[in-house]
């Protein structure tokens, strides 16, 4: 087996080998190498073993793993795969288990818990991909709705619309060559997620005589799922905002030390057994793990005053589409990567994708089931007929791409598919920069990327503008939001000013005796109480509360009025927007940041989404996790950048070196040519 492992200036691998079952064992060597602390965290999220060296804070999280069944969901989805699939991801796995000790010794982390790197299993790849992504279709929202329905009645589940969670999404664009300057297409995008120190992406390379592909891989999973460019075709992802997973009330009777189960037709048996987490400084605790006909039970027990379960796809079909994976790296063609996305199944994604022979795809891809309209609603009775599935959406929904096609998570491809989606306005203002040029590079894209303009402020600034009776510094405060550009830029006080109002705002409306039922601890466990809080909700639907008469009692200019009030008498100076509205990183071992985390630009609906819950904090939580630039015409064109490095490696000097770029919105040149890059010296 020959591999050559190189790096660029930014200490990205660059991996070669002559088989892909050889490059894809370097790819995991060097993942392990690179980022083990960060694997390896993964791979305990993926079991639900986190608390034993992590602690206590960590039980919520092991408790939802275990009883979802993440790694024995895991187990099967690759017990189906066909044979040189299941191959290529063991040969993945066995190279994570040969560099694992060489990355540990290099992460600190490893000697500050007492953890001792551990054995990955031919599965585990695919439990650390449920692990990411059993969360991102938000079924918690269903949770929500729920409560809607039963504190202020079924009619009023749609008040928090806004179309859709505001602070989910991703942007992507693909221009065609009408509007380059090479004539050939280009792809951009960002996608949105939450940032975390090491990153969720890692910019690779990876050549052998079948491919020569670079792109964003997750650490953990072998090849290019999401971004990638094999030189003839390029392809990028946003998340559809399907809703394929299914929540259904339990009624649960214990029979001895059996648990039976509800249904439709009667009492059923249901799986059950006992699993303990280990937790560091603190006592093991049990967790009763029981599966239904439905789906695991994720939710409160026999014992529990309610019960709910989880259906999901790739628990149903024991697939999680990662045969999609190695065809990808093989596609040379806009129809190859279809064919290869036909084989996904989650999280279900809108693909764009462009080939140099003049290819263009935008669709949808993955598994969303046929069922009752009820099911996307809300949690749904399990003995109650109706509910089961039928069946699968055939064929996915694709459109025609013709001059420019935009996917920012908004209602378009996929609406078939989902009950709430992302407001238009990333949407419209990427599609309204793009056609302002005919004549876009790689290098001009960076523009798009970083636009800051905040177009759901519109309704919020025509009921200030409307307001009489003000007093001296509210009226001079309101001159200055009126003349504002509502662009939010870190070093605009404006910007400061406007998120202050907006703030105080959210705050007062979600106080306000119309949604007090609303206030009170939701009785789920403290995992999905980020879906289940007030004030996110009112902060998220803001622009669908003020523009609509949906609350009746609520006089909204009179409750904008007190709002502006109070932001004028606290505010001693003006503040810039970037002086709170800093990044916030989740680190699964938080360190202080010598001099803290920087002040960011942007807002949750610029395309610049770097997303605060404003009402709660101003810090940034969430926001592009990469940003990439696709060129058909010459791959060396192409750009990319994450918010970190190349290192998951604390006080390497690629662990942090991208991020003064990733701030000020520079894009790296995409480096391919073996030449420019160091060979380094590894014994395999």
């Amino acid at each position: 087996m020959s591999i050559e492992v190189y790096r660029d200036a930014w200490g990205i691998p660059h991996l070669r080998a002559d088989s892909a079952t050889g490059l894809v064992f370097a790819q995991g060597r060097t993942t392990a190498v690179d980022r083990a602390w960060q694997i390896e965290v993964e791979r305990h999220r993926s079991q639900g073993s986190t608390a034993a060296f992590l602690g206590a804070d960590a039980i919520g999280w092991d408790r939802f793993a275990r009883q979802a069944r993440l790694a024995d969901t895991a187990r099967r989805c690759f017990q189906g795969l066909d044979e040189d699939t299941a191959a290529w991801v063991t040969a993945y796995v066995d190279g994570v288990n040969t560099g694992l000790a060489e990355g540990a010794r290099r992460a600190g982390e490893f000697t500050a818990t007492g953890l001792a790197p551990g054995v990955w299993e031919p599965w585990t790849p695919l439990a650390v991909w449920l692990s990411h992504h059993i969360l991102f279709a938000g079924f918690p929202a269903k949770l929500w709705r729920e409560e809607v329905a039963r504190l202020l009645g079924p009619g009023m589940t749609g008040l928090f619309a806004t179309d859709g969670p505001a602070g989910s999404g991703s942007n992507g664009w693909l221009v065609t060559g009408d509007r380059t300057v090479t004539g050939a297409p280009l792809i951009g995008g960002d996608p949105h997620r939450f940032i975390e120190d090491p990153g969720i992406y890692q910019q690779i390379h990876l050549a052998c005589p079948e491919y020569d592909v670079v792109g964003l891989a997750v650490p953990g999973v072998p090849g290019i799922a999401h971004f990638g460019h094999t030189g003839g075709v390029a392809w990028a992802i946003t998340n559809a905002m399907a809703d394929y997973q299914d929540l259904y009330e339990e009624r649960l009777r214990r029979r001895g030390t059996d648990v039976e189960a509800l249904g439709p037709h009667g009492w059923r048996p249901a799986a059950v057994h006992t699993e303990t987490i280990d937790v560091a400084g603190g006592d093991p605790v049990e967790v009763e793990v029981i599966e239904t006909e439905r789906g695991p039970v994720v939710i409160g027990g026999p014992d529990d005053a309610r019960a709910i379960s989880l259906r999901c796809p790739p628990r149903v079909r024991e697939d999680l589409g990662f045969g999609t994976l190695p065809a990808l790296l093989r596609a040379t063609t806009v129809a190859d990567v279809d064919r290869a996305f036909d084989q996904w199944a989650e999280p279900v994604n809108v693909v764009q994708a462009a080939d140099t022979a003049g290819g263009l795809l935008h669709r949808v891809a993955g598994r969303v089931p046929l069922r009752h309209p009820d099911n996307r609603l809300r949690v749904v009775p399990a003995w109650v007929p109706g509910h089961d599935w039928q069946g699968w959406h055939e064929p996915m929904p694709r459109a025609v791409v013709d001059d420019i096609a935009v996917m920012a998570n908004e209602r378009s491809v996929a609406a078939p598919l989902g009950t709430e989606f992302a407001p238009p306005h990333r949407a419209d203002r990427i599609r309204h920069l793009l056609e302002a040029s005919t004549s876009w590079s790689a290098e001009d894209m960076a523009a798009v990327h970083t636009d800051t303009l905040l177009a759901s402020a519109r309704p919020l600034l025509d009921l200030l503008a409307e307001l009489d009776g003000l007093s001296d510094e509210a009226l001079r405060l309101r001159e200055r939001l009126l003349r504002w550009d509502r662009r939010m830029e870190a070093d605009s006080t404006d910007a400061g000013a406007y998120a202050a109002v907006r703030a105080a705002v959210v705050r007062r409306l979600a106080a306000h005796p119309a949604l007090a039922e609303l206030s009170g601890p939701a009785p789920y466990p403290d995992l999905f109480l980020p879906w289940l809080a007030l004030v996110p909700r009112v902060a998220f639907a803001l622009e669908h509360l003020l523009k609509d008469d949906v609350l009746p009692g609520v006089d909204r200019a009179e409750l904008v009025r007190a709002a502006v009030e109070e932001a004028a008498s606290a505010a001693d100076a003006p503040t810039p927007w970037g002086t709170t509205h800093r990044l916030a990183p989740w680190q699964s071992l938080p360190g202080e940041e010598p001099g803290g985390w920087p002040g960011l630009s942007g807002d949750h609906d610029c395309v610049l989404s770097t997303s605060s819950v404003p009402g709660v904090t101003d810090l940034s939580a969430r926001g592009p996790a990469a940003r990439y630039v696709w060129d058909l015409a010459r791959r060396e064109n192409s750009r990319w950048v994450v918010p970190f490095g190349a290192s998951g490696v604390p006080g390497d000097a690629h662990h942090r070196d991208q991020l003064p770029l990733w701030l000020r919105g520079e894009l790296l040149p995409v480096v391919t040519d073996w030449n420019l890059l160091t060979e380094e010296r590894h014994d395999f």
